[in-house]
């Protein structure tokens, strides 16, 4: 059979990074796409083409950052669909970067959807004029919480815009975890304790980064302490590791920690994560990661996104805590390890829920797809068969 792809889907986003909340945004968008249009032609804009090529066979890939608008428009006039997102790219310097390309698309007669974007800090006006001047022709907005449609409407976007969930909660887990804790040489016997740090930067500009080395190098003591406790440290970024290191510096037990220094896809760091006792975490896609396994978790938020995810799961929202003394956070991670079985059961519900909001988004896209490119009659399923069971 030749060739049968109707439709051309571009996707656009913080790819090729080596951020693992950003791959598994990838990952699980790809999935979702592929399941209900498997004759669409998927092309990755990435900033890092290699890699993403051997990350994502069968997915043609493009690099986009330092390549002229004319190059770049060779590929975009080839697209039914452009898709932004999703995860936090539209903050301030970084936006105009991403809607530039989105505004070549647009004066190309390419569509465009937001899929469960993260926005802010956004307050650059050159980058708000440009989210004011793109999002409010594009096809559908969606954003992944609260906060950042906020944002967007401080920016002066006026359009509807819909919240969703963060698209990595549809991340599907596989059963590698112990395995690649084994390889890291992760001791078993005790409780597993995950945490999970950054750097600070943009995202986060108010992070003091000895305090909430000190901070975290507190508490990391107490879990060895109080659960006979062994710290497994998951960077979510390369970056993460020297940070890990940092905290690790300030402990007295630093012999009962383990920093990883594997290069793992989404779905391996998932599977890591489904091993743990318990997650304490400043990522929010660790933090993520820990509602899909369900294990207790404890968010430690330096911005809105990670405040507003421990809201909608039901976790302490503790707005600043980085900067807070050792003893609140102590007693409430002393509290969620008592409370466990309850935060469990809770947290599974609001995470269905989420996952629900998730799964909408792709919904949304695909809806949008079959009707500005119908599915050709190879791909399209007789009314009967969705009731066939033999």
């Amino acid at each position: 059979m030749g060739d049968l792809s109707s439709v051309t889907v571009g996707v656009l986003g913080s790819y090729g990074g080596r951020n693992v909340g950003d791959e598994a945004i990838l990952t699980a968008m790809l999935d979702r796409i592929r399941a209900g249009r498997p004759d669409a032609h998927i092309v990755v804009f990435s900033r890092n083409p290699d890699q993403s090529r051997s990350t994502y066979p069968g997915v043609e890939v493009v690099g986009w950052e330092g390549v002229c608008r004319e190059r770049i428009s060779e590929h975009l006039r080839r697209l039914n669909l452009l898709v932004l997102g999703g995860g936090g790219i539209l903050y301030n310097t970084e936006a105009r970067r991403y809607l530039r390309l989105v505004r070549t698309a647009q004066d190309l007669g390419v569509p465009v959807f937001t899929y469960a974007i993260g926005a802010g800090p956004l307050t650059d006006e050159s980058d708000c004029a440009w989210v004011r001047a793109t999002l409010a022709d594009a096809a559908e907005v969606t954003v992944r919480d609260e906060e950042s449609k906020l944002v967007l409407e401080e920016a002066g976007l006026t359009r509807p815009i819909s919240v969703t969930a963060d698209p990595a909660l549809l991340l599907e887990p596989g059963d590698s975890g112990e395995e690649l804790l084994r390889a890291e040489a992760v001791p078993r016997g005790g409780h597993l304790v995950g945490m999970s740090v950054r750097e600070p930067g943009r995202a986060a500009e108010h992070l003091d980064e000895e305090g909430y080395h000190q901070l975290l190098g507190n508490v990391a003591d107490f879990l060895v302490h109080r659960l006979d406790g062994h710290i497994v440290f998951v960077p979510m970024e390369r970056d993460d590791i020297r940070h890990a290191h940092g905290v690790v510096s300030h402990m007295t037990h630093a012999e009962r920690c383990q920093v990883l220094h594997g290069i793992y896809r989404p779905q391996q760091v998932l599977d890591i994560v489904k091993q743990l006792d318990l997650a304490i975490g400043m990522r929010l896609h660790f933090l993520i990661f820990a509602a899909l396994a369900g294990i207790p978790l404890l968010p430690l938020p330096y911005a809105g996104k990670v405040f507003d995810f421990a809201q909608q799961i039901g976790a302490p929202a503790l707005r600043g805590v980085v900067r807070e003394a050792a003893g609140p956070l102590l007693a409430e991670v002393d509290r969620l390890w008592d409370e466990r079985p309850a935060r469990v059961a809770h947290t599974a519900t609001r995470t269905a829920a989420m996952k629900s909001r998730a799964a909408e988004t792709a919904d949304r896209l695909l809806a949008y797809l079959d009707q500005a490119a119908p599915r050709p009659l190879a791909y399209q399923v007789e009314p009967a068969a969705a009731f066939r069971t033999g």
